[in-house]
């Protein structure tokens, strides 16, 4: 309508101006209901080519669309191993910070598992200590191996040499026996020296290693008792947290709720537009929106990403083949975010919002090479997204009004 009332001044006013005062023909008189088209039928025509032309030009240079949302994402509560709720810290609603326990499952099994893993690393810790004794003890059997070999092989040598300097003075019989005791004492020697080595090699190596294997045991263990625990992974809040203590939940069966972060849907919005926009939306273009959650209000906002693909063509591998004709037409996607800071405040996550955006064209008319015929098409382009706008805070004034009182409810 508004259009219409703006083509009508350069069309059909002229043309009646025209027949007023040029023709002499008068409204009621000449020009009646009945041969007003007669009269007035280049005017009318030409009014309804221009507005034709107008809307045309506005709706695709500035495209608008209704199918525009404040999407937020939600976190799903599940946790790392299935089981049967034993605790749980949150109510139906209610905030909660990044680590806060949300709920806790029945963990005995996992506490007995973690306490095991615990007295088998003092265990090992125990068996080192052992070890260690064993490794002292084992030196001193060395060293009274060594003393019993040194004497033995002083007392073989003595009698060897009273047999040297008088033959027979030593009978053969007990320097042969002098001889197997020190082989004996040698024997000795090299078993406690094995010994210690064996010892030494627990203490450094073996025991060392089954420590380190028993507090991986533990710390698997603990691992596992911790994911009993299910806390929050982000800021936010639950809503509609249902669970009871007796719930068995799982990753496939049953979540445990849903966690809204914080900030949630206050950061971008996103708008559908048509196909036929493809070509016209860009990011760094200017747009502006109202939603129905924060009436009577327009927030300036940016385009600040346009999605390249169109989510109704996707498609994928199965037993049955696509026809194209029952795809939707889809919408191309875009992310706009509020110039402000804070220009989404207020409005509530999730609400859906008229969106406009507005087609500039000042860098090219701002060039010098630039065409004067173009220039003004160019003008004419960027001038006609005032009736946009216009439009724009029209239906913002009448949104209330439309929804509370012609919707019906």
């Amino acid at each position: 309508m508004l259009e219409l009332m703006l083509c009508s001044l350069f069309t059909l006013v002229p043309d009646y101006l025209y027949r007023r005062y040029a023709q002499g023909k008068r409204l009621g008189k000449e020009i009646t209901l009945f041969s007003v088209w007669f009269e007035l039928r280049w005017g009318i025509i030409g009014c309804l080519m221009l507005t034709i032309g107008l809307i045309t030009m506005i709706f695709y240079f500035h495209p608008s669309t209704t199918s525009a949302a404040l999407f937020f994402r939600t976190v799903p509560i599940i946790p790392e191993t299935p089981g049967r709720v034993a605790e749980v810290n949150v109510g139906f609603s209610a905030p909660v910070t990044k680590g806060t326990v949300l709920f806790r499952l029945e963990n005995s099994k996992q506490q007995a598992e973690v306490e095991t893993a615990r007295r088998r690393v003092a265990e090992v810790d125990a068996q080192l200590v052992a070890a260690k004794v064993d490794v002292v003890k084992a030196e001193a059997q060395l060293q009274q191996a060594n003393s019993d070999y040194k004497q033995a092989k002083d007392e073989l040598e003595v009698k060897s040499e009273l047999q040297r300097r008088n033959p027979g003075i030593v009978p053969q019989r007990d320097i042969e026996k002098l001889q197997v005791l020190v082989d004996g004492r040698q024997a000795a020697i090299d078993a406690a020296t094995a010994t210690r080595q064996s010892m030494e090699t627990q203490v450094s190596t073996l025991l060392p290693a089954a420590k380190a294997s028993a507090e991986a045991v533990l710390a698997q263990a603990e691992v596992e008792l911790e994911k009993t625990f299910v806390r929050a992974g982000v800021d936010g809040r639950v809503e509609q947290f249902f669970l009871k203590p007796g719930d068995f939940v799982s990753q496939v069966m049953r979540p445990a709720g849903l966690l809204i972060p914080a900030g949630a849907g206050q950061t971008a919005l996103q708008a559908g537009f048509g196909q036929i926009e493809a070509q016209v939306l860009k990011p760094g273009m200017v747009a502006e929106a109202t939603c129905v959650s924060l009436p009577w209000t327009i927030i300036p906002m940016v385009i600040t990403s346009v999605q390249d693909y169109i989510a109704a063509g996707q498609f994928r591998g199965g037993e049955q083949l696509i026809d194209a004709s029952a795809a939707k037409p889809g919408t191309i996607l875009t992310i706009l975010e509020p110039i402000a800071k804070d220009g989404l405040e207020g409005v509530t996550a999730g609400s859906t919002c008229i969106v406009n955006a507005y087609t500039s064209n000042h860098e090219v008319i701002s060039k010098k090479d630039t065409p004067a015929a173009t220039r003004m098409a160019l003008h004419a382009i960027d001038t006609v997204g005032l009736v946009h706008a216009m439009l724009l805070r029209i239906q913002a004034l009448l949104l209330p009004i439309k929804t509370l009182v012609l919707s019906g409810h």
